[in-house]
């Protein structure tokens, strides 16, 4: 049994051998066939195939893909946006009586409307310790050393008061009243209470939004300003 067995194998063996070698091609067993013409036989299309020479020493590298430049971003105004607001400054001067404001209503007819106001501010009424009318300067002049030796301050009472002295002014009648009976403890007699100034009308000119566009057209405004000037609102 043994021997059978290797003489099968030895069979096996020699059979393998003639296959692999291409013996038996010729009663139709082999091994397929691997050289070029059967792998050309299996390309698509080879005669689109073309061989090309390189020259090695110009062989370099291809060229990196440039990269698109980013777009534009354009920053356009939303129309419903509103453009900012010029930078405005609030003016005002006064006060001034009525003449002065009727002045003023004719110089700022020019002016763009609602650019100005002529508010009404009415002026206190004002209160003074007079001493006085005297009848010369020689007169003036006595009292004035009487009052320097009490210590009594004074000042000119200036105006339709001359010859006289303010002893202080006051904006109530009943604080010129108490400065009286100070002085007269003081040994002030002659001295009284007068009113040097009604109250009266007055306005104050406004200008809320003074731009630099409207800065210009102010100066129309100046000959009837009564020598007062523009200030920031208070």
């Amino acid at each position: 049994m043994l021997r059978l067995v290797v003489i099968v194998l030895l069979l096996a063996n020699a059979g393998y051998f003639a296959w692999s070698q291409g013996h038996l091609r010729q009663w139709g067993y082999g091994p397929q066939e691997q050289a070029e013409p059967q792998r050309m036989n299996q390309q698509i299309r080879p005669e689109t195939l073309q061989i090309l020479r390189v020259n090695p020493g110009k062989v370099s590298a291809a060229p990196a893909a440039t990269p698109s430049p980013p777009a534009a971003t354009t920053t356009t105004a939303d129309a419903s946006t509103p453009a900012p607001a010029e930078a405005a400054e609030c003016l005002q001067a006064g006060v001034f009586d009525e003449r002065q404001a009727d002045a003023l209503r004719t110089a700022a007819a020019g002016l763009p409307q609602g650019s100005w106001v002529l508010e009404p501010t009415p002026v206190p009424g004002r209160w003074m310790v007079y001493m006085g009318r005297f009848d010369d300067m020689d007169t003036l002049d006595k009292k004035r050393a009487e009052l320097r030796a009490r210590n009594v301050p004074f000042d000119r009472a200036g105006g339709t008061w001359e010859y006289g002295l303010s002893l202080g002014r006051f904006a109530s009648d009943e604080a010129a009243k108490r400065e009286l009976q100070n002085l007269s403890n003081k040994g002030v007699r002659t001295a009284r209470v007068i009113q040097e100034r009604p109250e009266s009308p007055g306005f104050t000119l406004r200008l809320p939004a003074v731009t630099d566009a409207l800065r210009p057209q102010l100066d129309a405004l100046r000959p009837a300003m009564a020598g007062k000037t523009l200030r920031t609102c208070g």
